[in-house]
């Protein structure tokens, strides 16, 4: 019986292996449910193949993104061995294995939240599959760098989904919830992150049991806290995922401490073999513009994974996600220049695509309004605007990006914290506007508004 979900299944692996184009359309003919007992001479046909030899070779491909000798590969599958039992050894590891584990990692988790705020998680190949690859070696950290709502909650709970479907223990904490009154020393913070570990884990907090700020530190209790109660040889990799870890930059005093240690833990794991039980998982926008050792911070080890706009096939895919009952005359002539103009931003993409499912949207007056007061960007154009008014050196840092015909040097923080907002992006030291979005935005208000220093 054809499993209801296969072809959201199928979906899902070519956007994990990266199956694009032509292949994809190869792919998905190949293994829909229907066509598996169909040889190979029915299925070219099928799928639109110029000639058998052609399909042959599009078919020699896809089994090569699965090879037992690449990431993520089929275990049996050896794509230059002859004869037709590639096929049925790729379909049956499909149906045996990967379906059912992809069928456990739909269903909701209490530490998870959702991928995608429709649903539907977009793939940037092949950065899913090596962040991964990394994420299985011991003593594992990955640093997931990207500014505000560009995809770095989206793809570590991705990656923690993945990981918790193969059986690790998963713990994730958003710095950005953390109450204010929790960074009133490091010692409260501590225990604070240690109390919420236990519980992710679904454990009682031990913290007395451990802990002694007095005699050995807050540094020392915690780490003999973690490394006692989770990190026993005998138990699953434990994976600790921490988001928005720039917030704790606002508390410098507890940032150097902290910072340091996460370093420290992942050294541990080449000395202590409780230690290669844990992966970290760092996500943030910005790294720390105060001054922090290079042998201690935690920003120059592990692997780090950059995020960047999505690119005009993935704004499509995503596109045909939001928009999949609507005609697409209605919006795709639009869509490159709305691509164009946020520069492949995730965010901003979903809040045009979300107002292109009304059938009173213009598309053509959404785009043209988009960079004005009264466009479907407003209240996020006006937020970023209130975030510079309130910090002069911001505002005169933006004025200065705007007007200059080139990339301009700015000073460090000041540039970490406008690349952080997202508004403009670094090449090396210097900086320029993220997207036109932006850029036709200031430039357009600020003789109205005193952005521009020569207004002001």
């Amino acid at each position: 019986m054809k499993p209801a979900d296969w072809e959201p299944f199928l979906k899902y692996i070519a956007q994990t292996y990266g199956i694009q184009g032509k292949l994809k359309e190869i792919f998905f003919t190949r293994f829909a449910y229907e066509n598996w007992r169909k040889s190979d001479l029915e299925i070219w046909e099928l799928a639109g193949a110029p000639s058998h030899e052609t399909y042959k070779k599009q078919m020699t491909q896809i089994y090569g993104l699965f090879a037992q000798n690449r990431p993520q590969g089929c275990p049996e599958l050896d794509p230059s061995s002859k004869g037709p039992g590639k096929f049925q050894i790729l379909r049956e590891w499909f149906k045996e294995v990967l379906h059912p584990q992809w069928q456990s990692e739909q269903a909701p988790t209490s530490t998870l939240a959702p991928v995608a705020g429709n649903g539907v998680y977009i793939a940037r190949p092949p950065l899913e599959t090596e962040a991964l690859q990394e994420l299985l070696k011991p003593g594992a950290l990955i640093r997931v760098k990207a500014p505000e709502k560009m995809g770095k909650t989206t793809l570590t709970q991705f990656l923690l989904k993945r990981l918790q479907g193969q059986g690790y223990r998963i713990v994730y904490l958003n710095f950005q919830s953390v109450e204010s009154a929790l960074f009133k020393n490091l010692d409260k913070f501590l225990r604070w992150f240690c109390a919420n570990i236990s519980r992710e884990l679904g454990l009682a907090p031990q913290l007395d049991e451990y802990w002694d700020e007095d005699l050995f530190g807050s540094l020392v209790s915690c780490k003999t806290y973690v490394q006692s109660c989770f990190l026993t040889e005998s138990a699953p990799p434990l994976v600790l995922a921490l988001d928005n870890l720039d917030r704790l930059f606002e508390y410098g005093e507890i940032a150097q401490d902290f910072l340091p240690m996460l370093r420290y833990w992942h050294e541990e794991a080449n000395n202590a073999p409780q230690w290669r039980q844990l992966r970290l998982v760092i996500a943030n926008s910005t790294e720390a513009y105060f001054k922090l050792d290079a042998n201690q911070s935690p920003f120059n080890v592990g692997r780090a994974f950059r995020l960047e706009g999505f690119t005009l096939s993935q704004t499509e895919e995503l596109a045909q996600s939001y928009l999949s009952s609507v005609p697409s005359e209605n919006w795709a002539p639009i869509l490159p220049a709305l691509h164009t103009l946020v520069a492949g931003h995730p965010y901003l993409l979903h809040l045009a695509l979300q107002a292109l499912q009304s059938p009173q949207t213009d598309p053509h007056a959404l785009l043209d309004n988009a960079p004005t007061q009264g466009g479907i960007y407003g209240d996020h154009l006006r937020r970023h605007w209130s975030r510079l008014q309130s910090a002069e050196s911001l505002r005169q840092a933006m004025s200065a990006v705007i007007e200059a015909e080139a990339p301009i040097p700015l000073e460090p923080s000041l540039a970490y914290q406008l690349e952080s907002l997202g508004l403009i992006t670094l090449q090396g030291a210097l900086a320029q506007t993220s997207c036109p979005l932006y850029a036709h935005y200031f430039a357009n208000t600020s003789v109205l508004t005193g952005l521009g220093a020569s207004s002001g």
